[in-house]
């Protein structure tokens, strides 16, 4: 499945059950790598998901790690902290905000 095949899915849940994005307002940028890269970003506002491709917003955090490792990571087969510390994924910004991005990509698995 491709990158964006799969955020489309991921975001489609998320706004389906917005109850555990309630009261957040952040938005991720993802620089990926490889065939399937790009620049995307998510914007989590009034309990609602939007995806972008570019930049049009503001990142609080941005994460670069490969389309692969992206599609990993939503499906929750790859640690966020393992694959930091092995250099397979890099976090500017706020890093806590990255984990409590992977916790509520479990939330929707």
């Amino acid at each position: 499945m491709a990158v964006r095949e799969v955020l489309h899915a991921l975001i489609e849940k998320i706004n389906a059950n917005p109850e555990p994005i309630q009261g957040l307002s952040l938005n991720y940028q993802f620089d990926l790598s490889g065939d399937d890269g790009g620049t995307l970003q998510i914007r989590i506002a009034d309990g609602q998901v939007e995806y972008a491709e570019g930049t049009p917003y503001e990142p609080v955090c941005t994460l670069q790690l490969s389309d692969q490792n992206f599609i990993k990571l939503v499906n929750d087969d790859l640690n966020p902290t393992t694959a930091f510390m092995m250099g397979k994924l890099k976090v500017k910004g706020d890093i806590s905000l990255a984990l409590k991005l992977h916790s509520l990509f479990k939330k929707y698995q």
